[in-house]
Formats: structure tokens, C-alpha cells, sequence
């Protein structure tokens, strides 16, 4: 317990905390503060008449004679010099606050769980008996969950995203025979499941925020066309990766040479042309320093077979950098589905990757495809590129949207045969599909991307 703020100074460490000072409370007359009263009276007195200065430049002459010399260090030299070094040497500034290395600070987690806590006094045995005993001592932690429930109205899709059935107004046919998607019901026992696992490691527990990522999965399927639709209401979340030597031959060099940059998409094609990768330069550096490494005598075994199969896996994204193009979350607008999902076969509503879709926020629409596969706890995430037409200030460390009100329509087994990214073409075959599935509303429209990419200026061949 810290020391109250008036106790500091002249705290006593040998003091027991709770006991007051055995003083003698016999009663007597009180010729102390009898003369105190008459002193002050003679003081207030005093202070009218021409003698005050004086007797005050007196008081201040006795205050300093009757100090202690080691009090008057800036009048006197006669300081000792172990006081002089220990008052030079830089203090010790004790931590704000004091955690065990195997968790963190419950009271100032940000998780968003309410946190309640209770002290329990109950009468035990003999001190020397409960020392020994687990549960004479003990604490215990509950973590309480609500799993949500999928909205599955027109009404309750209004309320996070109201202008959704001007815009697209096949959806007041389809929703009356919509089915949850199971996909709804394995993210949040995936949440769950992870949230089981972590729930000793308190600074590792997922937000309440990244908890309730996702509003609804719903699959739909239009009763004249037969179209299907896999609607997902959620935020959105941002992914930077990707890179494409034909497309974008130079990257910066915080990200070439950056660990958590990741250089494929799941969208990606036969390399075409004949620039190398931007990023194989940085891939290259890390295996040399890898290398480097293992050549050390001082390096553990454990190290030495941890860096092999670095640099073995190191090796196999070059190969796949040398043959393969891959999307540009910069520069390319797609969207992200949970892995699970991409990989199920059997589910005809199931997002796979290359499927079309479009992204439907503040009253407009988006066209792109299905670019990549994320983790099967977590929905609504987007390229960069997407991310900046929705909120401008979105980056790899801020996303656009925090609320639930980006709504994904995906339309599954609608992929082409994947090349490099078409932005009119996708926008075509998004139109074709909206159509299929009830079309625009009036004054709806659907937005068109332009290529933002650097031009590469083409270099003539030197004449002979």
C-alpha cells in the first residue's frame, strides 16, 4: 500500500500500520494552550505598531542560528562528502505501477469487459494451518459472454446501414427467405474458442470491440433469378500486402525491408512480364543474415534450427515471388473473407477467393472482388485502397470504419479466371450481377476505380 501523501517523509518502516501512538490521556489543566492563546493575542498586537519588521528580520536570524548545519547546505561547505554525493546522485523513481510478468494490470486493461471485484473475509484455522492451504488464499476470475445474435430483417439491416433498401432494392425480395449462414456461428465460437485459450494471458484477450466485429452473415438467394448472395454486415479493417514486379517495379524500402509486410495476396496469377519482384531484394537480406548467424559458434542449437527452417521458408516466397504476380492492397480494391470459409467446399453461399463483390457504405456502392483470406475469428476487412474511398485518414494502423455499418455482398462462384486486376471489367460483371439479384435503385449508382498505379516509362532498345 503507497504511503499517504502527508506520512512520506517521515514514514517509519518499522511502524505496524493500524496502531496509534500509547500516549497518556490523564487529564489535566490546559496551561498549554492558554499560553499559546496569550502569545498569539501579543503577536496580533504587535504586528500594528512600528516594531513589526524588526521583530520579523529577528525571527527569520533565530530560525536560521537554531537549524541544524546540515539544513543550511546552501548558507555553510561543511557538508560531508558522502551527503554531497548521495543528493548528486540521480534519484530513484520507483515504477507507477508494479505487474507480474505472467499477465498484465487487470484495472487498466482495455479490453471494454466490466470488471468486478469483492473481498471475501471468512473465519479459518490456525495461521500455520492455512498457509498450507490452497483455497484459505485465493482468487477467482469469471469471464461472462454474450453471444449475439444475427440480425435477419430488412428493418434491423436499416438501423446500421439505412440506406441500403433504396439502393438495392432486390433485397426486400430475398431477405424474407434468408437463412443464417453457419459461417455467422462458427466465427463466434472461433472468438470464443480463442478467447478460452487466452484467458489467463489478460493482456492478450481480445477487445470488446474485436469481439463484436460482425453484425450478420446471411445467404440470400433471389426468387426470380435464382442469384446467391452472401451478405456480411460488419466494420472494416484494413491489409496492406501484396506486391507485383510487372505492375509496381519499386516499393519503398520500409517496406522491402520490413517483417510484417506480407508480399502474396491469395488472388494471384503467372508472373507476365519480366521485372523481378520489388521485394525479393529484402527476402534475399534476410536469408543473408540468417546465414550469418548460423555461422556463429555462439549460436544454441535450438537458434540454429529455428533460423534452417526460416531460411527455407524464405526460399519458397522467392520461388513464388519469381513466378507469381499478386494484388497490391495500395493500389488494388478488394475485400478479405475468413480463411474457414474461403476453403469450404461444399457450402454453395461460401465466399471463395476471385469471387465478385461489391461494398455498400454511406449511400455508396463498390465494386471488387474477394482478394484474399484472413483469420477464421475475425470479418470485415479490406484493402488499403478500399479503405482510403471510404475514409481518407484510413492507414495500416487506423481503420475506416469502426462501426457495423459496411455491409459485403459477395457473389459466390461468380470468379474469372484470375490475371491482372481489371477495373472496368470488374466493374462490368459487378453490374451484370447486381442486376441478377434485383438491380439498382433509383439514382443508385456503382463507382468507378481509375488506375492510380505509377506509370512505368518504357525504355527503347539502344541501337547497334
Amino acid at each position: 500500500m503507497e504511503t499517504p501523501p502527508e506520512n512520506k517523509q517521515n514514514h517509519d518502516p518499522h511502524k505496524i500500520e493500524g496502531v496509534n501512538n500509547r500516549t497518556s490521556k490523564k487529564t489535566s489543566f490546559p496551561w498549554i494552550r492558554i499560553s499559546f492563546f496569550i502569545l498569539v493575542c501579543g503577536f496580533v498586537i504587535a504586528l500594528q505598531g512600528p516594531l513589526t519588521g524588526k521583530i520579523w528580520r529577528k525571527i527569520q536570524v533565530l530560525r536560521k542560528e537554531s537549524l541544524p548545519e546540515s539544513a543550511s547546505s546552501s548558507e555553510t561547505s561543511g557538508r560531508s562528502d558522502s551527503v554531497s554525493l548521495m543528493e548528486n546522485k540521480p534519484p530513484v523513481i520507483p515504477p507507477a505501477e508494479h505487474t507480474a510478468s505472467s499477465g498484465a494490470n487487470i484495472q487498466n486493461m482495455s479490453k471494454g469487459f466490466q470488471l468486478e471485484t469483492k473481498v471475501i473475509v471468512e473465519k479459518g484455522k490456525t495461521a500455520s494451518e492455512e498457509r498450507v492451504k490452497k483455497d484459505s488464499y485465493s482468487a477467482s476470475y469469471e469471464l461472462k459472454i454474450h453471444l449475439p445474435e444475427p440480425t435477419q430483417t430488412m428493418e434491423g439491416l436499416q438501423k446500421v446501414n439505412p440506406e441500403l433498401q433504396s439502393l438495392l432494392p432486390g433485397l426486400r425480395d430475398m431477405l424474407p427467405n434468408a437463412e443464417v449462414s453457419s459461417f455467422f456461428y462458427q466465427l463466434y465460437e472461433n472468438k470464443t474458442n480463442r478467447i478460452k485459450t487466452n484467458l489467463t494471458k489478460l493482456d492478450q484477450l481480445m477487445t470488446r470491440h474485436n469481439f463484436y466485429d460482425c453484425e450478420t452473415i446471411l445467404n440470400l438467394k433471389h426468387p426470380s433469378t435464382g442469384r446467391r448472395v452472401l451478405l456480411v454486415q460488419a466494420e472494416m479493417d484494413v491489409v496492406s500486402d501484396g506486391s507485383d514486379g510487372d505492375r509496381l517495379p519499386t516499393m519503398p524500402d520500409k517496406i522491402v525491408n520490413s517483417s510484417h509486410y506480407q508480399p502474396m495476396t491469395s488472388y494471384g496469377w503467372k508472373k507476365r512480364g519480366t521485372t523481378p519482384n520489388p521485394l525479393i531484394a529484402g527476402w534475399k537480406k534476410r536469408i543473408k543474415n540468417a546465414e550469418a548467424e548460423l555461422a556463429r559458434s555462439s549460436t544454441t542449437a535450438e537458434r540454429r534450427a529455428w533460423l534452417n527452417m526460416r531460411v527455407k521458408k524464405i526460399k519458397r516466397e522467392i520461388e513464388d515471388m519469381e513466378a507469381r504476380s499478386y494484388l497490391i492492397a495500395e493500389y488494388d480494391p478488394f475485400i478479405v473473407m475468413p480463411i474457414n470459409m474461403v476453403l469450404a467446399k461444399d457450402d454453395p453461399y461460401a465466399a471463395r477467393v476471385g469471387d465478385y463483390a461489391v461494398v455498400v457504405y454511406q449511400g455508396q456502392i463498390y465494386p471488387c472482388i474477394v482478394g484474399d483470406a484472413g483469420p477464421s475469428f475475425k470479418v470485415g476487412e479490406a484493402s488499403l485502397r478500399m479503405a482510403k474511398q471510404l475514409n481518407a485518414r484510413a492507414s495500416s494502423y487506423s481503420r475506416p470504419v469502426s462501426d457495423l455499418t459496411v455491409t459485403y455482398m459477395v457473389f459466390p462462384r461468380s470468379a474469372d479466371k484470375f490475371g491482372p486486376p481489371n477495373y472496368q471489367q470488374w466493374r462490368e460483371r459487378c453490374l451484370n450481377l447486381l442486376t441478377e439479384a434485383g438491380g439498382l435503385g433509383d439514382g443508385a449508382t456503382l463507382h468507378t476505380w481509375e488506375n492510380t498505379l505509377p506509370v512505368i516509362e518504357s525504355v527503347a532498345p539502344s541501337s547497334p
